[in-house]
């Protein structure tokens, strides 16, 4: 019964248009209320410490690090080095949305941000070159799904706060999985477009691709510095994301000198935007994941899933159904902070690694920001592109089921992600 309130309480009121954040602030008054716990004084101290958390802080920073990098060149020099590198093969475009796609998720962790980059920087390219619209804008739209993968990122972040786990190990155990992300992506392309005739461009010059090479090291320089600084213990992911922010209004001011100062505050002021959504959805979904935890449903979940806890693999695989199911209809960032104070009891008790399910956990939300209808980094390509939805949705479809298989990947040899974390602590 407790389980039938809380659901049918969020989902109608996201049925009647409710916004996702006042949804779960209204199940969680109606969970409260079936356990005559109310009290809007409690609600309100919960809502507030939902927010306070010293590692959210990496949330707002990692955001202002991604807007810094748009308007202040380093994205532009990035897919300038992959157009050197990669763009005289037969569909070298192709492959420089998949590079850049990597490099970029290395850079900024926000997966609209990598998304609405390429789509303004490429699109346009891809187009005048003779491939399709539909395939195109569905290749870069998977492209930015890498985003909260490849560390930092924004949804580890999150992840690791609701989890209670470590947000370092969480981006170093992501860096195989997004490169096996990359890889599915250049496969598929390579598989779409194979029998696409169309100009080759030429080839590079070395002093060209050197020329481009010194221009990006300064953004290149940047994942560096977060992943050897994180090993060494220099700094905390929160402070990576202070580190990020600050080292790329340096480069784009004083560096490439392309981000002027009157700027900023404009990049301020979106950076303050995105961030206040989703720090609001954040201390609204810990008001429902206190009162899961005070209303026993984990417990339940797992009486639920007794069968499967003597074989992880197929609770993982019901695990990522589930989810692969959610993620049609909802958002990352509400999937995760919802979803997570149920699953983790589960995954406990069956013994698998919480790093390892985060792994698995992030790629399978992260692919519904392109799972119909409701994916948002679909609607970032179309509205930034200017195309309709359906031919986004259509483009999409065969990369999204090369990552979905990459994610089962994972799911069958653990080790893909365990191995590399092992081996760097």
């Amino acid at each position: 019964m407790t389980v039938f309130i809380f659901l049918a309480s969020l989902v109608g009121a996201m049925a009647l248009g409710i916004p996702i954040a006042y949804a779960l602030l209204a199940s969680g008054a109606a969970l409260m209320w079936h356990l005559n716990l109310f009290d809007a004084q409690i609600l309100a101290q919960n809502f507030i410490d939902g927010a306070d958390s010293f590692p959210l802080l990496a949330v707002p920073f990692f955001m202002l690090a991604g807007e810094i990098m748009n308007v202040g060149g380093l994205s532009q020099r990035i897919v300038n080095f992959a157009l050197a590198l990669v763009g005289h093969v037969k569909g070298g475009l192709g492959y420089v949305v998949v590079l850049a796609g990597c490099l970029l998720s290395a850079l900024s962790g926000s997966a609209v941000a990598d998304a609405a980059a390429l789509t303004a920087l490429l699109l346009p390219m891809m187009i005048k070159a003779g491939h399709k619209k539909e395939v195109s804008g569905g290749l870069i739209a998977s492209a930015g799904v890498i985003g909260p993968i490849i560390p930092p990122s924004i949804g580890f972040v999150i992840f690791g706060v609701a989890a209670n786990v470590s947000i370092s190990k969480l981006f170093i155990a992501g860096i195989v999985p997004g490169i096996l992300m990359g890889v599915s992506l250049a496969l598929t392309w390579w598989w779409v477009g194979r029998k696409e005739v169309l100009a080759v461009p030429p080839r590079k010059s070395r002093a060209e691709i050197w020329a481009a090479a010194r221009e990006s090291v300064w953004a290149l320089m940047l994942p560096v510095f977060i992943l050897v600084g994180l090993r060494m213990g220099v700094f905390t992911p929160t402070e990576a994301a202070v580190v990020a922010a600050v080292y790329a209004l340096f480069v784009g001011n004083v560096v490439y000198r392309e981000l002027p100062l009157r700027a900023l505050v404009h990049i301020f002021v979106t950076a303050a935007r995105t961030t206040a959504v989703v720090m609001f959805l954040v201390a609204a979904a810990m008001v429902s994941a206190w009162l899961i935890t005070v209303a026993n449903l984990p417990q339940q979940v797992v009486e639920l899933l007794q069968p499967l806890l003597g074989s992880p693999t197929l609770l993982l695989i019901a695990i990522m159904l589930l989810v692969m199911l959610v993620g049609t209809a909802m958002d990352m960032t509400p999937t995760i902070l919802i979803m997570t104070p149920v699953l983790m009891p589960l995954i406990k008790a069956a013994g698998i690694d919480p790093i390892y399910f985060g792994v698995l956990f992030i790629i399978n939300n992260a692919i519904g920001l392109v799972t119909p209808p409701v994916g948002t980094i679909l609607n970032v390509v179309a509205g930034v592109g200017r195309m309709k939805m359906d031919e986004v949705t259509r483009g999409v479809m065969p990369f999204m089921t090369a990552q979905f298989a990459v994610m089962f990947l994972l799911v069958l040899f653990p080790q893909l992600v365990l191995a590399p974390l092992r081996w760097f602590y």
